[in-house]
């Protein structure tokens, strides 16, 4: 591996460097993080907020909802256990495989498909919420896109709730000490993360965009902003989880977690 850097991706870049990343390390993924995240639970953000309890989606029994990028598809499980009728998608097959696994071990088995965020293979007016942790949408190229297909399979009123990296971490170090609290990077730098194999071909791409940017693209798409959760880190979570930890998490927001419905009203 050659030192990662910040350079352009086209779409299609992004998303092989997407699915040779989580192909890569869907296994390694669940061993690390596995325990933290259950088998059938809902958590939105290393911070651990919980839908069970943040109830971020409202009543879902009986909803039609989606998950966008699964992974091993914890969320979904969790949806389906509340009674609703949920399919989920992820751009890995390494993933979905991971899932295929769960829904054996948890006796609760999920629909799920291999597509990509910026190409929905669901009818329009499908979905009466969509989801996301973390899954695909920090990993696109183009979240314009993306958005507009989410809009498009949600129903009139529908709603989406996502969580993200959090603009203002992209500021700092990749470091969760307090060694961490510092500014290294510009804010306004939107040029993406890139990891890149001993052939420099991008493996890992993320994306950073600042509050106005993901303010914009939502309603761009068609979508008025309801709420825009900053976790705050909980002093019973003593998880590392890359850049996030509970000493850096004690003064900075890790994590944006999005709620939006479609149309202005």
């Amino acid at each position: 591996m050659v030192e990662p850097r910040r350079m352009e991706l086209t779409e299609a870049e992004s998303s092989r460097a997407s699915r040779i990343y989580w192909d890569s390390a869907a296994v390694e993924y669940l061993a690390e993080h596995g325990a933290f995240l259950g088998d059938d639970r809902f958590i939105w953000c290393p911070e651990g907020v919980d839908e069970e309890a943040a109830q971020l989606l409202g009543p879902v029994r009986g909803k039609r909802i989606l998950e966008v990028g699964c992974g091993g598809a914890q969320c979904a499980r969790w949806l389906a256990g509340q009674g609703a009728d949920v399919v989920a998608f992820d751009i890995s097959l390494e993933q979905l495989r991971v899932a295929r696994q769960l829904d054996a071990r948890t006796g609760t088995a999920v629909r799920t498909v291999a597509a990509d965020a910026t190409a929905l293979p669901y009818a329009d007016a499908s979905f009466d919420i969509v989801c996301s942790a973390f899954g695909a949408l920090p990993f696109v190229a183009n979240v314009e896109t993306a958005l507009r297909e989410i809009a498009r399979t949600l129903r009139p009123g529908g709603l989406l709730v996502f969580s993200v990296t959090h603009p203002f971490r992209w500021t700092m170090p990749d470091d969760p000490t307090e060694a961490g609290l510092r500014i290294n990077h510009s804010y306004f730098e939107r040029t993406p993360y890139v990891e890149l194999d001993d052939a420099e071909q991008p493996v890992y791409a993320e994306h950073h965009r600042t509050v106005g940017d993901w303010l914009r693209a939502l309603t761009e798409a068609g979508f008025a902003v309801d709420d825009l959760l900053e976790p705050e880190w909980p002093a019973s979570n003593t998880e590392i989880w890359g850049g996030w930890g509970p000493e850096r998490g004690r003064y900075v927001p890790g994590t944006a977690i999005w709620s939006a419905h479609l149309g202005g009203s």
